[in-house]
């Protein structure tokens, strides 16, 4: 079974349980998530697109406290769980903007007389499988498109999220939805599965490990049903050459202690060219011990504890690891209950266990590389393709270490900087779509040809 609660990581303790769907709740929830389908989808696009800017709306009207709901159940700080809820109302905004746009017929240039246009139509009943760890921002940029387009939407949050699942069906709701074009649900995972194969359900999108992935899409598969992933990510964050180093480990930092060190995009492999190494791990190992783990309700926290103490363990667990077969810890590598002090590794090897894993939480391993292509090379050298930042003051070096890396996303001279226009998503087994931007609208939806003789 499957266990929704509030445990604050902070304390441990337990704030709030909340009962698991029984098999008629969720037969139920299916059932008025495709009668809506039938009313939603044939809904005017304006009048879609009015009802997407006021579940925007919503969330600003109750940004504090969604952000308080936040930060109890996995540990934000609160500033910043604030911030997420405002970066998804604007992200739902961004697609009631845009709503005409992408549901726009597009004409095709045709080798003969007539006409011919792609005209997208909803798929119908999605199902979303979000994680904990954005519980705002991952639900935002699954539904605002899709429902954009008329698609509705059964969401299953995780299990530590039982409080923003219901306070975003309420924020959904009361913006207008048909009854049954967003639901959630409290399901356990072979009810999940179960909702997954129904024939009502046409898709299904989730973010989260990999093994969870991996699992949602071999039972797609079995039904021949379209299946979005968004998964774990081990990015590099490579610098080449700069002219602020101060700046560049500021940058460095703040891409790792995001979210707690618990994102899918944070730069976990700081990959530093030979010249600039020892003064990068210098101001590194200084910055990072300088951020102590504290209250996340405190307005000026900046790493509070991880989703629980259990993640916690498990870091420390893959720390200590790492160091048992050679790895020099720099700094950090203490744990206090769910709150870990920020980490930074050293001298690993291929050899070695963390090569391969990624780090989730804040931990770092530093790697020395000789140039340009050795700096590549072992950004490649992941089984992960989500995102990577890219420091240098070399325009033509940053273009073709661009094209040159494996990822879904190369940011240059910048972190922090997702936006709702900018797709996101990555490739190998960080995922298979994007969301986001105007390509997020084209994950779930019928692009039907039309010819006209």
């Amino acid at each position: 079974m499957t266990d929704y609660a509030v445990v604050n990581p902070a304390t441990g303790e337990t704030l709030a349980t909340y009962e698991t769907f029984t098999d008629a709740q969720i037969d139920d929830a299916v059932a008025r998530a495709h009668a809506a389908a039938a009313v939603w989808g044939r809904t005017p696009v304006a009048e879609r697109a009015a009802v997407v800017r006021r579940i925007a709306e919503g969330h600003r009207a109750r940004r504090d406290e969604f952000a308080a709901i936040i930060t109890r159940e996995m540990g934000k700080p609160l500033a910043a769980a604030a911030g997420e809820v405002d970066f998804a109302a604007d992200i739902i905004e961004f697609y009631a903007d845009n709503a005409e746009k992408i549901t726009a017929d597009q004409p095709l240039d045709i080798l003969g007389d007539g006409s011919a246009v792609i005209r997208k139509a909803p798929l119908g009943v999605l199902f979303g499988i979000m994680p904990w760890n954005f519980p705002a921002y991952q639900v935002a940029r699954f539904a605002g498109p899709n429902l954009a387009i008329g698609n509705t939407i059964i969401l299953k949050h995780a299990p530590q999220c039982p409080e923003s699942a219901a306070i975003l069906e309420e924020i959904y709701r009361d913006a207008g939805l048909p009854d049954g074009a967003y639901v959630n649900v409290y399901a356990t995972n072979e009810q999940s599965a179960a909702i997954v194969a129904d024939p009502r359900v046409q898709g299904v999108s989730v973010t989260g490990s990999e093994r969870a992935g991996a699992a949602v899409a071999e039972i797609a598969g079995r039904n021949l049903k379209k299946v979005a992933l968004e998964l774990g990510g081990s990015d590099p964050f490579i610098l080449l050459s700069t002219d602020d180093l101060d700046a560049t480990v500021e940058a460095a930092v703040a891409a790792r202690l995001d979210n707690n060190g618990q994102a899918c995009n944070g730069a976990k492999r700081f990959i530093v060219v030979d010249g600039l190494y020892d003064a990068f791990v210098e101001k590194a190992v200084a910055a990072l011990a300088a951020v102590t783990p504290a209250d996340p309700t405190q307005e000026d926290t900046v790493l509070g504890p991880l989703v629980s103490e259990a993640a916690a363990v498990n870091l420390q667990k893959q720390v200590d690891t790492a160091v048992a077969q050679g790895a020099t810890l720099l700094t950090g590598g203490t744990r206090e209950g769910a709150f870990y002090a920020p980490t930074l590794l050293a001298d690993v090897t291929p050899e070695m266990d963390v090569y391969r894993e990624e780090l989730f939480g804040p931990a770092a391993v530093v790697y020395r590389v000789a140039d340009e292509d050795a700096a590549v090379a072992l950004a490649n050298d992941t089984s992960f393709g989500l995102g990577s930042y890219v420091y240098t003051t070399d325009e033509a070096q940053a273009e073709r270490v661009a094209n040159g890396i494996d990822a879904g996303m190369v940011y240059v001279n910048v972190v922090l900087a997702d936006s709702p226009e900018l797709p996101f998503g990555g490739v190998k087994r960080s995922g298979t779509s994007r969301e986001l931007g105007l390509l997020a609208a084209d994950e779930f939806v019928n692009k039907k040809l039309i010819r006209v003789a």
